[in-house]
């Protein structure tokens, strides 16, 4: 079961997304893949930002959204984020508050984060994570 990154999302409506990221996603069921609010949040956010931003939201409201299942930060990821925050903090280690939120939610349900960005989520313990972009 994977949960995927913003920066996984937007590649998959590219005009040109990661020949790589095509090839895991093929045949992969709409049950194992899974995103978050934060996530969401952010595509919300980028798109905000620009002028052909109804359009963008357009795009991932038909095509990306619908094939995923959004996890909610609750109660339960609440904690694990700040056990984890707190861990990194002593060892000197600090993360993006969204990125660890994403990160806690990823813990939480067992999944794999697969992004892009594989350096925002290392040395966050116990968390999976795999790079579908390739780049």
């Amino acid at each position: 079961m994977y949960l995927f990154d913003t920066d996984v999302l937007s590649n998959i409506v590219k005009s040109r997304p990661s020949s790589l990221l095509l090839s895991k996603l093929d045949g992969l069921p709409r049950e194992l893949q899974f995103s978050t609010a934060i996530n969401a949040g952010e595509i919300h956010y980028g798109a905000s930002r620009v002028a052909h931003g109804p359009t963008i939201l357009k795009v991932f409201e038909d095509r990306v959204f619908p094939s995923l299942t959004i996890l909610p930060f609750d109660e339960e990821s609440a904690g694990i984020y700040g056990r984890t925050k707190a861990r990194l903090e002593k060892r000197g280690i600090s993360k993006s508050e969204p990125d660890l939120r994403i990160a806690a939610i990823a813990l939480q349900h067992g999944l794999t984060l697969v992004t892009g960005n594989t350096k925002h989520f290392a040395e966050i313990p116990r968390l999976k994570i795999e790079n579908w972009i390739g780049d």
